[in-house]
């Protein structure tokens, strides 16, 4: 649902994160989707970027709680993505508006 929010616009995002928002996965990454489950993890990625956030049931207005953190995180990953640069690992991942591809496959091609 928050992953959706993103891919519908409803976040407000700075015009060099838009492009990103048709990448941004969010995964439940718990045993259960129960708020009140003893170990929940939200796992918020873009690409081969991502974080984990853990959360404990008795957060007051834990949902709220877990939007924010996932709009947080990807404004995150969004400057990390940013700062890629072509000397440091992952340089051969660019991000297409239409697909994803390897833009080093395509210099060799």
């Amino acid at each position: 649902m928050i992953e959706d929010s993103f891919h519908t616009g409803k976040y407000r995002v700075e015009d060099q994160q838009k492009n990103f928002t048709d990448f941004v996965e969010v995964i439940n990454r718990s045993n259960t989707e129960d708020l009140k489950s003893s170990d929940i993890k939200i796992e918020v990625r873009i690409q081969n970027l991502y974080t984990v956030n853990n959360y404990v049931p008795n957060i007051q207005h834990l949902p709220g709680v877990i939007e924010m953190d996932v709009l947080d995180s990807f404004k995150m990953l969004c400057r990390r993505s940013a700062r890629v640069g072509s000397d440091k690992p992952g340089d051969d991942i660019a991000l297409s508006k239409e697909t994803l591809h390897y833009s080093k496959a395509q210099k060799n091609s």
